[in-house]
């Protein structure tokens, strides 16, 4: 599937940081069409949608295993020192011919429970294998052949919200559109003008710094340039602290009802978003993110290719948005939200020398929730027709 035709509907993000339980957030337009396609309801519904981004490049042939083909894939010419072995993989309901990792029983368990959608093959035309252009190709939509100077969200924004942060939030715009969880704004947030995000790691701090009052944001101001990016800069507080009482308020009305895995980095962030979304805040679009899936080298154990780097890192994705959902669903959430995972790139078809994989092309990407209505989207990717040691997308 061409990233393309995933993304061709992104026309929306909003940024706007806070913290919470010691992680900032971030925002997405509530009323983007792209929003509305993947969560299949109008912009006025109360429908959730989770972007979950796996900074690195996910070695997608470790993650969903395709059993048709295990002769090539486990040959000792093409993925023999990093392949996991067929009586390992974890087998899925319907679908003999595609295995999970092992690590992975969280998602073997929502997809059995008709929970979770794999699309196979995500990729786009002349793909790059830098970390940094490829990341850029997907937040500001544009052809690898091309370049931006602002991103997909930024470049909506700008047209949907003049003026931004002026007169900001008001009665149609109470709670942000979508909040990210972190603290480093991403490409996808810039306007033709600048960035379009608010950035503030600590609400109750920032309300102390601006007071519950803040001035007038052009109150005292020379009128000159200097005078004019300072006003600009109180606006943005000024709209900071009225969206960071909202979020506040939200997360500390909802508690979790699900257990989540400790010492799990986005479990931490998914837990924020389930109390958030039970606290009442109407944000549409949620994003979180988790690093370190770019393993060229050690990505298995050597005595053990179901363990290593790559299998704590799927464990955790998986185990987080498997807590997740018990979250939704015992907070009688679960029908509201689906989430979707993706990487920059995947990597190559075979391994290298240092049990690890380099930078690839195309990748599966997962869809989660009760609203998920095709499981598998595409098929295995032929391993037997490569382009010079590369998957072909779908």
């Amino acid at each position: 599937m061409k990233r393309r035709d995933f993304l061709h509907q992104a026309t929306a993000s909003f940024l706007l940081p806070v913290l919470i339980d010691g992680y900032g957030a971030k925002a997405f337009n509530r009323h983007s069409p792209f929003i509305q396609a993947l969560m299949g309801a109008a912009g006025s519904s109360d429908r959730v949608l989770v972007i979950v981004q796996m900074q690195g490049g996910n070695d997608g042939l470790n993650t969903v295993i395709p059993l048709d083909q295990m002769g090539l894939y486990a040959a000792a010419n093409f993925r023999g020192n990093i392949a996991i072995p067929e009586a390992k993989a974890l087998k899925l309901k319907g679908r003999p011919d595609v295995g999970l990792h092992p690590a992975m029983t969280g998602f073997q368990q929502l997809y059995n429970a008709g929970k979770l959608s794999i699309v196979q093959g995500v990729s786009y035309p002349s793909p790059n294998f830098s970390h940094f252009r490829s990341s850029d190709i997907w937040m500001t939509a544009v052809d690898s052949t091309q370049t931006a100077g602002s991103g997909w969200a930024g470049r909506y924004l700008d047209g949907q919200f003049p003026n931004f942060p002026e007169n900001y939030p008001n009665a149609t715009l109470a709670d942000p559109p979508a909040i990210q969880i972190g603290s480093v704004t991403s490409t996808s947030l810039l306007g033709p003008e600048g960035s379009m995000a608010l950035v503030l790691r600590d609400p109750d701090a920032f309300a102390r710094l601006v007071g519950d009052k803040p001035n007038d944001p052009g109150a005292g101001l020379p009128n000159t340039y200097a005078g004019n990016q300072i006003s600009f800069i109180r606006q943005q507080q000024t709209s900071s602290v009225a969206y960071a009482g909202q979020i506040k308020g939200a997360a500390d009305k909802a508690k979790n009802l699900a257990t989540y895995p400790t010492g799990n980095p986005l479990a931490d962030q998914l837990k924020i978003i389930a109390r958030l979304i039970a606290g009442g805040l109407q944000t549409k679009v949620y994003y979180v993110t988790i690093g370190s899936f770019d393993t060229h080298a050690a990505q298995v154990d050597a005595a053990d290719t179901t363990t290593g780097e790559h299998a704590n890192l799927l464990r955790t994705l998986s185990d987080a948005i498997a807590a997740f959902q018990a979250d939704l669903a015992q907070l009688k959430l679960e029908d509201r939200v689906v989430g979707m995972t993706f990487s920059e790139f995947g990597r190559r078809a075979i391994s290298n020398g240092s049990r690890g994989t380099d930078h690839g092309t195309s990748a599966p990407m997962f869809v989660f929730g009760t609203s998920v209505k095709t499981q598998m989207v595409g098929q295995n990717p032929n391993l037997s027709d490569l382009d010079r040691n590369n998957l072909k997308m779908q």
